[in-house]
């Protein structure tokens, strides 16, 4: 049986770090193969490293781990991770689904690898009742907030109102985010504002915008072409900037039909 690898979705990098470490202590011969924050960013890891196996938190920001795992389907065992959430415990035992209530005990994490080793070496099918996940999907969807149409953003002395569809990219800063927009006309300018990065990323439009980085996100749009590294890392070239932005390893598939 080759090695299993799998991907370890947890939006708190405390928490996900904790279980990882778990994981190798439990399980030594599992290659952990990719690490995410969000739902979606679960989805895009798995489709680029496909690993055997899928620890998903339940309550993650943007797709929940449920809607995670609807999305993966068959293609993955999947494990649950989740807290205080009585509810989703009692539907996943009722569901012959595998699950872990946080904090993880060590105990209850050996008997889960013990199941996915011999699941692995029946070559048994991942368990996925889609009408359980359906109705979990659903009681845990949040609500949804409106997508991020304008951004207040400071340019020197000035404060500006700055159209989401008219930003290039933005940069992670020590306190404050760097934003690359078109003035009119479509010169290149850039701004400054307070919110983190990570909470605009939740709120942009992920169809046209996405992160390429940990600190850097681009608006698709701007985009003219990507330079691939030796290191399995790229460049992004902006139409009519000079700036270029860096592309993660972790990110790099979003654009390999580019």
């Amino acid at each position: 049986m080759t090695r299993p690898t799998a991907l370890v979705a947890e939006d708190e990098p405390l928490l996900r770090e904790t279980l990882i470490r778990q994981l190798g202590l439990a399980w030594p011969e599992l290659e952990i193969v990719a690490e995410a924050r969000n739902g979606r960013q679960a989805v895009e890891l798995f489709e680029a490293h496909r690993p055997t196996i899928c620890f998903l938190d339940v309550h993650m920001p943007g797709l929940s781990g449920v809607e995670a795992a609807r999305a993966i389907g068959r293609r993955a065992h999947l494990v649950f991770v989740t807290a205080f959430d009585r509810y989703a415990v009692e539907a996943f035992a009722q569901g012959a689904l595998d699950y872990l209530v946080k904090p993880v005990a060590a105990e209850r994490l050996a008997d889960t690898v013990e199941r996915l080793k011999q699941r692995l070496r029946a070559a048994e099918p991942a368990a996925l009742p889609d009408e359980l996940l359906a109705r979990l999907a659903a009681q845990l969807r949040p609500v949804t907030a409106p997508r991020l149409t304008w951004l207040r953003a400071s340019v020197g002395p000035v404060v500006r109102m700055i159209a989401a569809e008219d930003v290039d990219f933005l940069l992670a800063g020590d306190k404050y985010t760097h934003v690359g927009w078109r003035g009119e006309g479509g010169t290149p300018q850039e701004a400054v504002i307070r919110t983190p990065i990570k909470d605009l990323a939740e709120q942009l439009d992920p169809d046209g915008f996405r992160q390429v980085h940990r600190g850097a996100i681009v608006n698709l749009r701007a985009v003219s072409h990507v330079v691939r590294a030796e290191n399995e890392t790229a460049t992004i070239h902006l139409k009519g900037r000079g700036e270029t932005i860096p592309v993660s390893r972790a990110y790099l598939h979003l654009f390999r039909q580019m």
